[in-house]
């Protein structure tokens, strides 16, 4: 079965579903290392990489993203091992092709904040062409369907991105601002109007994502939606942020106040209900490229597949408590531990 291309499917108003998410939810299993946050699993564990891509798609993911956030040169350099950083492209972008081929999905290749751009000094911005450059070089040899651009949290380093990818990819372009608390990048460019000039220098889909949850991350959206022709991205965090603490980094843990970004942000997740009543605003609204950032997990993705339509295969099992042996319904339900969870249920509530 031959695969619709990227661009065509977004001319024909299709909604593309991607699974981000690999930073933190391979920092959970414990196989990257929070601060450093490079992707070394790719290196080490290139077989829970695979099974990862498969536990995405299985979810209702559109898109295969070869796993090479934070793995350029600058971060490698970081952990020394910037002798492996091609090793590690190469190899994050075989096993996501192998992968979307097997399941006849869209390949992305994927680039980021290098965290080394310093708009005020061209050494910086150099080096940052040098590195989208091999890392988009190395992209296009295993024939990506488009390269996301991700998590930026200045303008310019977004349009030396697009630049990059069109000089040296001539695939389509995914650009993503880091959706920070005061919706301006931090060479001062609303967020908006950032989009719609990547918009106008070409890019294929503009939009936010990281850094908000779906309650924060939606009204920026929509001002982005009213000065953006084309296709907007979206990829909140799957975490509770709220007007007095937008982004999971300002987040605290409830009835202690202390920080809870990195590694107490389980504390304050989404519910898979929240992430329900995310989608279908986010449907309603119009967002025709949808996902999920830090703290995804299938159990999300299938959420979110599931309410755009795709029908995941992960639906077999979607739950039914009808089938419970003491919530459900008269075939299944057994009175004998349905009144004994009925009896600890009052004892509790008389407590």
């Amino acid at each position: 079965m031959s695969k619709r291309g990227f661009r065509e499917r977004l001319a024909a108003g299709e909604t593309i579903v991607i699974a981000e998410g690999y930073l933190f939810e391979f920092e959970r299993r414990g196989y990257v290392r929070a601060g450093c946050f490079v992707p070394e699993v790719v290196l080490e564990f290139p077989e829970q990489l695979r099974a990862l891509h498969e536990e995405f798609v299985h979810a209702g993911s559109d898109v295969v993203q070869a796993y090479t956030y934070y793995g350029h040169r600058a971060k490698l350099r970081v952990v020394g091992r910037e002798d492996e950083l091609e090793t590690l492209n190469f190899k994050a972008l075989d096993i996501a092709k192998e992968v979307a081929d097997k399941h006849n999905k869209l390949l992305a290749g994927g680039i980021s904040n290098t965290t080394i751009f310093n708009r005020h000094d061209p050494k910086t911005i150099e080096e940052a062409r040098s590195i989208f450059k091999e890392q988009i070089e190395w992209a296009v040899t295993r024939d990506v369907d488009f390269i996301i651009g991700e998590t930026f949290p200045d303008f310019a380093e977004a349009l030396l991105a697009l630049e990059c990818i069109k000089e040296y990819g001539k695939v389509p372009a995914v650009i993503t601002f880091c959706s920070t608390e005061t919706n301006i990048t931090h060479d001062g460019v609303p967020i908006p109007e950032a989009c719609r000039k990547l918009e106008e220098a070409g890019a294929d889909v503009v939009g936010v994502n990281c850094s908000r949850g779906p309650v924060t991350m939606m009204p920026l959206v929509k001002e982005i939606m009213k000065v953006c022709k084309g296709p907007v991205a979206m990829l909140p965090v799957v975490y509770c942020t709220t007007c007095k603490e937008p982004t999971m980094q300002a987040l605290t843990i409830p009835g202690t106040g202390k920080p809870a970004f990195p590694v107490d942000l389980p504390g304050v997740a989404c519910t898979r209900t929240q992430i329900k009543e995310f989608a279908e605003e986010a449907k309603a609204l119009g967002i025709q490229y949808i996902g999920l950032c830090c703290g995804n997990a299938s159990h999300y993705m299938r959420i979110l597949a599931d309410v755009y339509g795709k029908d995941p295969p992960a639906n077999k099992f979607s739950p039914n408590m009808d089938q419970h042996y003491s919530f459900g319904d008269d075939k299944h339900r057994n009175d004998y531990y349905n009144d004994l969870f009925e009896t600890k249920l009052k004892d509790n509530k008389a407590k």
